[in-house]
């Protein structure tokens, strides 16, 4: 074992020095992917719609190419999955990541080509285990097993032609490699499991007889397998099953909320938290230091990328701006093209510099996940960091949370109504209320602007929801497990109605 983690781990030092080559030089790294992307797709369906030939520059691609959302590439990526190939991208594509971004109804079928695979993806995974071997020259991670709390895939076949689709998360655990699977734990029989209470009850009973020094996945699913493992074998200290557990993955999520809760399961004991932004799109971001909340941009991984301010968002042509224009402390919307047929593609989150040397991210919300009932534009990253202060100040640990906006019956005045579902309750709700009220006009102008003395916008209404009703709520929606995950804001009131009428 001891061998094997040596070995393992000066492989992943290796690639450091790849990783400082980006940092180095990062806008010729990123000039060659365009120009990578741009070759490779020269005869494919979409390359020669847009004469990719004769795109000399950047600025040409910007002109030639309108931004694109899902429902705008979705008539060629349901061709793609009719069995056509070389529409977006050249080389065959077999696999989609079923991605819906946050509970609606409606998935998306985001293709993954081999090369999306290869380059982006499993490179995203092996940096992120370089990354934290080169801030953990001591560790012992690869003397254990690894946990991936993935989703679940099926096959689908078109005129004799199979293709697979399912969580990223599953299609990635079904195309490890072989150095990878070798220390992943539970077998794929069970790690691919449809049935996610199954599945999790037997991850649990073959996983807590394991030695596990790591663990990636979403928190809140993390949490539900780590309860469910503590409750067979009658311990409060998952530490006391994983003697030797050393660090979670995370991502997905703001992980704050969950802070506590984490730090409560492991008594305390030293554990390392290591952030990462990976997508169905791709991977695009990786905690390179210790201590850090935010994320190095990776980019050498076949995306080339674009950063749209949030002025520009219901501009009918928008703008975008490079790498090398981008300014600190601004929210832009991320735009991709990429090595699996994504081009000039709108994923839907929100990112923020806090470097620019190198570059720094942090993922600050999504394009469709706020709420602004009369202009107050409350982000996630509002949300987040108000509900830590609130928690701190009424000793409360929040499990979940939804909010959408609530409108009064003479529509001139709105409150935002929140659901929020306990880990451990406030000592005074009304604490915690005016806590977050407060925390909100501190962290965004716009709401203390509208909440003065209620003219505009009055004091937030809360609910306190039983623990298990989101769980039911999203079992409700067929979302248990893999990716998905409760949305935190909505600007209308679908989930917000679903959510109260359960409780």
């Amino acid at each position: 074992m001891a061998l094997r983690n040596s070995v393992i781990s000066w492989i992943m030092k290796k690639r450091m020095h790849q990783i400082e080559l980006f940092i180095k030089y990062p806008h010729d790294v990123q000039e060659e992917w365009f120009k990578t992307l741009l070759f490779r797709a020269n005869d494919t369906e979409w390359g020669k719609k847009y004469d990719y030939r004769s795109i000399n520059n950047i600025h040409q691609y910007r002109e030639r190419l309108p931004i694109s959302g899902y429902e705008d590439l979705k008539p060629f990526i349901d061709r793609t999955r009719l069995g056509e190939q070389n529409i977006l991208w050249p080389s065959d594509i077999k696999w989609y990541a079923k991605s819906s971004g946050t509970t609606a109804g409606k998935s998306k079928y985001i293709p993954v080509s081999k090369h999306a695979l290869e380059e982006c993806h499993f490179k995203g995974g092996k940096d992120m285990l370089s990354l934290y071997v080169n801030s953990h020259p001591e560790t012992l991670i690869f003397d254990g097993k690894s946990i991936g709390m993935g989703g679940s895939n099926r096959i689908n076949e078109v005129n004799n032609e199979a293709y697979y689709e399912g969580d990223l998360s599953s299609i990635l655990i079904q195309n490890l490699p072989f150095w990878v699977e070798m220390s992943r734990t539970p077998n794929l029989a069970v790690a691919l499991m449809e049935e996610w209470e199954e599945k999790i009850n037997k991850m649990a009973q073959i996983t807590m007889q394991q030695d596990v020094t790591t663990i990636a996945g979403v928190p809140s699913w993390t949490m539900v397998l780590i309860k469910k493992i503590l409750e067979l074998k009658g311990e409060e200290n998952i530490k006391n099953i994983w003697p030797n557990f050393e660090a979670f993955f995370w991502g997905g999520v703001n992980f704050e909320p969950y802070r506590k809760q984490f730090n409560h399961l492991f008594a305390n004991e030293p554990v390392n938290y290591w952030q990462t932004y990976n997508a169905s799109e791709g991977f695009f971001g990786i905690q390179d230091k210790l201590g850090a909340d935010d994320m190095l941009l990776m980019l050498d991984y076949g995306i080339f990328y674009e950063f749209m301010p949030m002025s520009q968002l219901e501009e009918e042509t928008p703008k975008t701006i490079s790498l090398d224009e981008v300014i600190l402390g601004v929210d832009y919307a991320l735009i991709i093209s990429t090595n699996a047929g994504l081009w000039r593609y709108k994923i839907g989150d929100t990112i923020r510099f806090t470097s620019l040397n190198p570059y720094r991210i942090k993922v600050s919300g999504r394009t469709k996940n706020f709420i602004n009932a009369v202009g107050e534009e409350v982000i996630i990253d509002n949300a987040d960091k108000a509900i830590s202060i609130a928690c701190e100040k009424s000793n409360a640990w929040v499990n979940e949370y939804t909010a959408s906006p609530v409108y009064s019956l003479n529509e001139n005045t709105a409150s935002h109504e929140w659901v929020f579902e306990f880990e451990k309750a406030p000592d005074n709700i009304a604490v915690f209320v005016d806590a977050l009220d407060d925390a909100l006009k501190s962290l965004n102008s716009d709401y203390e602007a509208k909440r003065y003395k209620n003219m505009v916008l009055q004091e937030p209404v809360v609910h306190i929801a039983k623990q298990g009703t989101f769980y039911k709520w999203l079992k409700m929606k067929n979302k248990l497990g893999g990716q998905h995950k409760v949305p935190r804001l909505a600007n209308n009131r679908e989930y917000m109605d679903e959510i109260l009428k359960i409780m």
